[in-house]
């Protein structure tokens, strides 16, 4: 069965108290909602549909980023989430299969709990919905099941004491027909406390019209929803505490994993071992056998096996290195291929560069790549010496087996096996430094004297 996705994000999030869109806040380097779009994916979805309303530029066009196929329907007013999901009516004219209701400020939906849900309708149901046990049901919405079907959904504020008692409660999460969950939404009407159109009330309206109603369950934590920072930030807890389990049991050591940090898609091999208070960005792919050292900062890199970063190195978007290559302590590598056993131990900067195989940059080389309108690109050849130091004017190209001395500025290129010198003659004055102390002492004793 075909299926498409309708990811509600038109909320404002007033006590997020910011002007940015709520779906815009991220956890682990992502927006929200491309975290409610990612689990969707895992179904293989024929269309997607993001329903924006505040900040509606802003998201969709993070959504476009993201996916250039997503379309993105517009909420003009917030009149409830019925109202909400009938936006992307247009989206899904003609479309031929199921569609999924998501939440873009409920990122924890496994892709196995929508699973579960697209098989209860493989199975008969025509409306499921996904609900859960909650500790404490406070304020959400009841399931009200009989006989193992679903009976009707209740608001809180709209529910009695008998049903307040129910601890079965709606996550909001809806499967149906596409055509048939558009017609249910036009016969809801919005006589509530609230005065909108609920997509809850589907469920009685499905069951007016003789359909049927299930319940698919999962654990409370998958329901978490984002309104406030506070909770914005408990959600990166779970999110870290659960990537850093995963990764431990694929095999990767984490020597202390409470202080290692990781994006939505950072991907790493089995037996690399990551040390204390390290952060990836989004991008990253560590593969096996890889050392990444104390409080290095990785972001849209590639670390083949072996490779040793840090301590406290930067890697940059486009930093590419190759099996064996060393990035040493306080090194800056940003959009440059460092090849096989290539060597950049101690800080420098290399941008917009390759580095051959088997090259050394020595300690304080700089690509200077920027001439502060374009960037330009420094070639490094295999096995090449580069003096601590050194200063490569780019464009420009240091042969294989080539070398610079220390302290020297590149601006030409330098051959193969070639050796490239430019120092200033150094002048050696006896007794001067001497003398140029005595003269400062004696004007900062004056000063001080007049003052």
């Amino acid at each position: 069965m075909a299926t498409a996705l309708i990811v509600l994000a038109a909320g404002k999030g007033t006590r997020m108290n910011s002007d940015l869109p709520k779906v815009m806040h991220e956890v682990a380097g992502a927006p929200l909602f491309a975290h409610a779009l990612a689990s969707g994916a895992a179904l293989q979805p024929e269309r997607a549909v993001l329903v924006v309303g505040h900040g509606a530029e802003t998201v969709g066009k993070a959504a476009a980023d993201l996916d250039p196929d997503i379309t993105i329907a517009v909420q003009e007013e917030q009149l409830g989430t019925g109202h909400a999901v009938a936006q992307a009516r247009p989206a899904l004219d003609g479309f031929d299969g199921d569609a999924i209701v998501l939440y873009g400020d409920t990122p924890f939906i496994r892709p196995e709990t929508l699973e579960a849900m697209a098989a209860e309708r493989a199975a008969g149901a025509d409306v499921v919905v996904l609900g859960f046990e909650a500790a404490d049901p406070g304020r959400y919405g009841r399931l009200i099941v009989n006989d193992g079907a679903l009976d009707r959904i209740v608001e809180f504020k709209d529910a009695s004491d008998e049903e307040r008692a129910v601890t079965l409660c709606n996550s909001g999460v809806v499967a149906a027909n596409a055509k048939i969950l558009f017609e249910l939404i036009d016969g809801v009407g919005n006589d509530n406390a609230s005065g909108e159109y609920y997509l809850t009330d589907i469920v009685e309206v499905a069951r007016a019209k003789g359909l049927t109603a299930r319940v698919v369950t999962c654990d409370e934590a998958e329901t978490l929803g984002i309104n406030s920072r506070a909770e914005l930030a408990a959600a990166e807890e779970v999110f870290q505490a659960g990537a850093r389990a995963a990764a431990m049991e694929d095999g990767v050591t984490l020597i202390a994993a409470d202080t290692v940090y990781f994006a939505h898609d950072t991907v790493i091999g089995r037996d690399t071992v990551v040390e204390p208070n390290v952060v990836f960005g989004p991008g990253v792919t560590v593969e096996s056998e890889a050392r990444i050292r104390a409080f290095s900062h990785l972001e849209g890199c590639h670390v083949s096996r072996g490779g040793v970063v840090g301590p406290y190195a930067r890697l940059r978007p486009g930093a590419e290195l190759a099996e064996h290559a060393k990035i040493g302590n306080f090194v800056e590598i940003k959009n440059a291929q460092i090849e096989e056993g290539a060597k950049v131990n101690h800080l420098s900067y290399v941008g917009d560069a390759r580095v051959g195989e088997g090259a050394n940059i020595g300690a304080g080389t700089i690509t200077c790549n920027y001439d502060g309108v374009s960037k330009h690109h420094t070639d490094i050849g295999a096995r090449s010496f580069i003096g601590s130091n050194t200063c490569l004017v780019a464009p420009v190209s240091v042969g294989e087996e080539a070398m610079t001395a220390t302290g020297t500025v590149v601006t030409k290129n330098v051959p193969a096996g070639a050796m490239a010198v430019a120092r200033p003659k150094l002048e050696i004055k006896p007794g001067l430094a001497v003398k140029l102390f005595e003269k400062l002492r004696a004007s900062k004793a004056r000063r001080q004297k007049g003052s």
